[in-house]
């Protein structure tokens, strides 16, 4: 989807201690985890240790991954788990952790992993490229997509424009985001989801 190395590289140059490689794979699969975590209705503390349980888990599994393009699904998966165990323990039962082997990922579970990977990659590239916007244009952003909508008379009160120049200004942001490198591929994809941005902003 973007410019960024691909993961069998990152894997390889991680598992040799590159941190910058390393950083690079916690980032581009944070959303993924996150994701996972807000789907079993984790507070922000429980996702936080789970998140943190996965990568120490994937420390641990580095030097036995095969095939490095598997590693989104071993995440999905080590992270669903992860999720289910601090859902039991918040019942009173705590079962033996389990670490699933990368190459053995249920069938059945291929399709939710690529749906939640990509929701995760689309989610992160928005984020990215709100974030390269400038103040103006995130402020202006955020106001067009609150629910419920902000009239465009306040706006231009806040904002200090006025009301004909803000659908312009909107064109103007949109296409920058639509430039950007990290959703240029999204464009053809598929339609955004204005929830996306809407975390992001």
């Amino acid at each position: 989807m973007r410019d960024d190395p691909p993961v069998t590289d990152l894997v390889a140059r991680a598992g040799n201690g590159d941190k910058q490689a390393w950083d690079a794979l916690v980032e581009r699969y944070s959303p993924l985890i996150w994701s996972i975590c807000h789907r079993h209705w984790l507070g922000a503390a429980d996702a936080d240790d789970v998140s943190q349980s996965v990568w120490l888990r994937l420390v641990d599994q580095l030097d036995k991954i095969r095939d490095p393009a598997a590693l989104p699904g071993w995440l999905a998966t080590t992270t669903r788990r992860e999720c289910r165990q601090v859902l039991r323990t918040a019942r009173g039962s705590r079962p033996a952790g389990y670490v699933p082997d990368v190459e053995n990922i249920p069938d059945e579970l291929a399709g939710t992993t690529e749906q939640e990977l990509l929701a995760a990659e689309r989610h992160a590239a928005l984020c990215q490229a709100f974030g390269a916007l400038d103040p103006f244009s995130q402020q202006l952003i955020a106001l067009l997509i609150q629910d419920p909508p902000v009239p465009y008379a306040e706006i231009s009160a806040r904002l200090g424009i006025a009301v004909g120049s803000i659908g312009p200004y909107r064109g103007r942001c949109l296409e920058k985001l639509r430039r950007h490198p990290a959703i240029a591929a999204l464009i053809n994809a598929g339609s955004r989801d204005p929830r996306d941005v809407r975390r992001c902003a």
